[in-house]
């Protein structure tokens, strides 16, 4: 869990409360932040109150977009901060086309997983 600066801020175009995530889920806020804390979700704190803040696009309906997961823990395990596999995950390769985000929602997370793999070598 980390504050963002501006420029990853604005790449990320919405953001949900824990709260609202608990909801969407059907579970309690505590198993979203147990969700954070095993690395399966990113939290970063930000606006005025600095309440810890989860990209929308991670969310898909009632469940956590599919690959999602998977492509976190090979972004960390290639070294990668919060903020960087923020900016990673939305920031458009034309390759893809979009972002790895949007490839994830579209259940594209296995040419995402293979980009996120070449950045190890």
């Amino acid at each position: 869990m980390t504050e963002i600066d501006a420029k990853i801020d604005a790449l990320v175009p919405a953001w949900l409360t824990l709260p609202d995530i608990a909801e969407m889920l059907d579970v309690e806020v505590t198993r979203v932040r147990q969700l954070v804390k095993e690395g399966q979700l990113i939290a970063v704190r930000r606006g005025e109150n600095r309440a810890l803040h989860v990209p929308a696009a991670f969310i898909d309906g009632d469940k956590v977009v599919k690959g999602l997961t998977g492509t976190l823990t090979l972004l960390r395990d290639d070294g990668f901060t919060d903020e960087e596999m923020l900016e990673w995950l939305f920031t458009p390769d034309p390759t893809l086309p979009g972002t790895p985000a949007q490839a994830l929602s579209e259940n594209r997370g296995t040419e995402v997983k293979r980009r996120a793999q070449a950045l190890a070598v």
